[in-house]
């Protein structure tokens, strides 16, 4: 049973950056489909990046609208983790933040219900 972990969260400024980490046990990430979603109060989970497993074909990553060209997903296979670099972060960006994993890694996937794993969330603040 795979066990998401993801610390890192804080607050931070607008305009400003932060890294989110999720790292697993009981099971290696190499092959299994991994994703950011968050969620603020009283709102839905969105989803904010996705990474494909090894192997792939195509693109291997995919975004939410919102966070295109602001945000990078990536995993680092060796470690077991992977992380979500947030650039010129937003008021709006302001969620609680969760990793999640897929064993199937066939394709991009963009909503919660087709992740099996999750981690417990963490706070990410933007202040103005």
């Amino acid at each position: 049973q795979v066990q998401l972990v993801d610390p890192g969260g804080g607050l931070v400024q607008a305009g400003g950056s932060l890294r989110v980490s999720c790292a697993a046990s009981g099971g290696t990430l190499v092959s299994y489909a991994m994703a950011w979603f968050r969620q603020a109060p009283g709102k839905e989970r969105e989803f904010v990046a996705a990474i494909l497993g090894i192997p792939w074909s195509g693109d291997n990553t995919g975004y939410g609208n919102s966070v295109k060209g602001r945000f990078t997903i990536s995993k680092d296979n060796a470690k077991n983790a992977v992380y979500l670099q947030m650039n010129s972060l937003k008021p709006d960006d302001t969620a609680v933040y969760y990793c999640a994993g897929r064993r199937s890694s066939d394709r991009l996937r963009y909503y919660p219900g087709e992740y099996d794993y999750w981690g417990q969330g963490t706070q990410v603040t933007v202040s103005t």
